[in-house]
């Protein structure tokens, strides 16, 4: 032992240490959050392009950053040869995953459980690699604060989440839109294996001056209490569900692009880091009032749209107001519940321990908002409930006059979320709630002169009506009525030089909706629909009676349509239609190159495949023309506002593609609609690219050229 008064100072970490243990950190970071949406994207188009694709892989990402965290606080109390000899072991392992690719054998079949396979196919393609990114931040900074105890190693930790910022701000600005899914899953191996090295020099180093470097004793904080950890675990169980509530909300409402996974994952990340960083970004009191106002402003917007046919009707606000108000939203609340955890961290002796309690909160949340909550609610009540108990929060955590804010807000929304419920639940006659949404049959509002309808909503998507009257309920609706693309087209079918010449036709429909299209069937016609989604068959089947009603022969296949074509024989189709895109959740898959020769595949030679391309939010038709010019083939466009008296015919919009030696013809059958041009920039999707940022209409600002046809006259 050191004689009294020759202790030598802490030591002080050198420009190498900083750059090694902060390259590391950050490269860890940088990859653990890269490859979310690069693996992500890659299995949506096996599970039909569902937004709960994401919530899925969430709570599996949570679930290996607590494994990871459990793992570094195991092994940040053993000797550092032993944490070299261990850790290396699993980093040598972790190599055999490389390169990065899902595996194709593990793609789900009809009526496979979409969960349980999604997290299968996780592990064996991105499992132990995704481990050990994950305990790099604890344990390199446990192993930093034993070899420099004064210094911020909190630092460490805000520059983690910087790595992780950066990451998710790169992949949709930078990579998605450039490169093509192989190409990126190759960088991201590259720098998997350069990361690897690094922490093997890290691991090395650290084993090699396994003695202490400082003489006098290092005070160890106490272990910390059940009740300190209970408020690590709630807070940040209270961040990880604000982020999947809202990107729920977000993906279910617009589309379940990459943009809007990361937008709020990085404004999730942000925060983190702001509020580690330093004492000086999370002011209490500021952050505690502008909670109650964000989450008072959120639970209003749930409820009331303006010019909404209920007056009141939930999720409908448009893209470019709901993005914004979300984005501001979640970074508040957020800051508050990040910044009240930052306030309550420990001593850095006891770190991993707090970060386990972090990580654990993480695990929480996703277990709540993606296994707990479908289970047990039959509607998308977690945001509206999470919101309204982070007021009661808010004027728990504080005193004065900010609790007494706090428990006003908290009473108004209260009430807010009452109201809501009760607009879920007006009128509904069915609600179901599965891995692909809520449906909820409900009849529409009763309006002066109008005859009533059933409808069929999907979230706020309307995917269907019906009229209740029995001489009226053969009638088409919604997007499908007689001026409608689809509608021309059949209604031209007994015309001598028609597309569809007067024969039974075999007819095939990717998206069922409540079968609306069966009016127009014939005796002697084969109809047969794929459709995702088991409840929407059976909720069709049940309160809907077009299937029933129609002379023709009707035949429904369960399961992703793609995925279903694939392993069918060519089916000879007259008529293939893609009726999969009004909802906001497009299935980009069914939207690609590949997925346009599997279509061709299963029609005539004279066939004719038409696309349903209505969207609130995504102006698809040039995608489909460029997929078209691509394929020699012909796109019209025909986009149809009902006359004013039309009762529950909606806007519509078709694409029908046809060899172009038929096209004048088609246009002739239809007696409207325009030839498009593709425009030449755009770059063709594929199952291996795709952009849908660029096919936001709030981002466009010009639409593809087209060639309107001449004035016709209506059939």
């Amino acid at each position: 032992m050191a004689p009294a008064g020759k202790v030598r100072p802490a030591p002080t970490p050198s420009a190498l240490d900083l750059a090694l243990y902060g390259g590391a950190i950050a490269l860890s970071a940088f990859l653990l959050f890269l490859v979310q949406p690069i693996i992500a994207r890659q299995l949506l188009r096996w599970f039909g392009g569902s937004a709960a694709v994401w919530t899925t892989c969430l709570v599996f990402f949570q679930g290996l950053l607590l494994a990871g965290y459990a793992w570094a606080d195991w092994l940040q109390a053993r000797p550092a040869r032993t944490q070299a000899l261990l850790h290396g072991a699993l980093l040598l392992a972790s190599l055999a995953w490389l390169p990065l690719a899902a595996n194709p054998a593990w793609r789900p079949h009809s009526g496979t459980e979409p969960i349980g396979r999604i997290l299968l196919l996780l592990t064996t393609a991105i499992g132990l690699p995704y481990l050990l990114l994950s305990t790099t931040g604890p344990l390199l900074q446990a192993t930093f604060a034993r070899g420099f105890p004064q210094a911020r190693v909190y630092r460490l930790y805000a520059l983690s989440n910087a790595g992780s910022v950066l990451a998710l701000l790169a992949y949709p600005l930078l990579l998605e839109p450039e490169l093509q899914g192989r190409t990126q899953a190759s960088l991201w191996s590259l720098g998997y294996a350069a990361w690897a090295v690094l922490l093997g020099v890290l691991l090395v180093r650290a084993a090699r001056r396994d003695t202490p470097r400082v003489e006098a004793p290092v005070p160890v904080a106490p272990r910390p209490r059940w009740p300190a950890m209970a408020g690590w675990l709630l807070l940040s169980a209270a961040g990880s569900m604000l982020l999947m509530t809202v990107t729920n909300h977000l993906t279910q409402n617009i589309a379940p692009i990459p943009l809007l996974w990361i937008l709020p994952l990085a404004i999730y990340l942000v925060t983190f880091m702001l509020c580690f960083d330093g004492d000086g970004w999370y002011r209490p009191r500021f952050y505690g009032a502008a909670s109650l106002v964000a989450a008072v402003l959120l639970l209003a917007s749930l409820t009331f749209r303006p010019g909404g046919r209920y007056g009141l009707e939930p999720g409908q606000i448009s893209a470019v107001h709901a993005v914004p108000l979300y984005a501001i939203g979640l970074f508040v609340l957020c800051m508050f519940c990040h910044g009240e955890l930052a306030l309550r961290r420990p001593d850095a002796t006891v770190l991993t321990r707090f970060y386990l309690m972090v990580a654990a909160g993480g695990v929480l949340g996703g277990l709540l908002v993606g296994v707990v909550a479908p289970l047990l609610l039959s509607d998308y009540l977690e945001l509206p409930v999470l919101l309204t108990a982070l007021l009661f929060a808010v004027g728990l955590l504080h005193t004065g006059r900010l609790r007494a804010a706090a428990l006003t807000a908290w009473a108004v929304g209260f009430v807010l979320l009452i109201v809501h419920l009760a607009v879920l639940r007006a009128d509904v006659v069915d609600q179901r709630r599965n891995f692909y949404g809520v449906l909820r049959v409900r009849p529409s509002p009763p309006v002066a002169g109008e005859a009533p309808t059933l409808q069929l909503w999907h979230g706020g998507i309307l995917h269907g009506e019906q009229f209740t009257a029995r001489d009226t309920r053969d009638q088409p609706t919604s997007y499908y009525g007689p001026t409608s693309g689809i509608g021309r087209l059949l209604r031209a079918r007994g015309a001598p030089s028609a597309a569809l010449a007067g024969r039974p036709l075999k007819v095939g429909v990717v998206g069922l909706g409540v079968g609306t299209l069966a009016t127009w069937a014939r005796a002697g016609d084969d109809w047969q629909f794929y459709e995702l989604n088991p409840q929407v068959v059976a909720v069709a089947e049940r309160y809907f009676s077009f299937l029933r009603d129609t002379p023709a022969r009707v035949r429904t296949v369960i399961g992703d349509a793609r995925l279903s074509l694939e392993h069918q024989p060519p089916q000879g189709f007259d008529l293939l239609v893609i009726d999969a895109f009004s909802g906001d959740a497009i299935p980009v898959h069914l939207l690609t190159r590949e997925a346009l020769q599997v279509y061709r595949r299963h029609l005539q030679p004279d066939g004719v495949l038409a696309l349903h391309v209505s969207n609130r939010e995504l102006a698809l038709a040039p995608i489909v023309a460029r997929l078209a010019e691509e394929a020699s083939l012909s796109a019209i466009r025909v986009l149809d506002t009902p006359a004013a008296g039309a009762r529950h015919v909606c806007t519509s919009d078709w694409v029908l593609l046809v060899a172009t030696t038929r096209a004048q013809a088609v246009l002739r059958d239809l007696g409207a609609g325009e030839i498009l041009i593709s425009d030449k920039q755009l770059r063709p999707w594929t199952d291996d690219f795709s952009n849908l940022l660029a096919a936001l209409k709030v981002w466009q600002v010009a639409q593809p050229p087209t060639v309107r046809n001449q004035a016709l006259p209506a059939i």
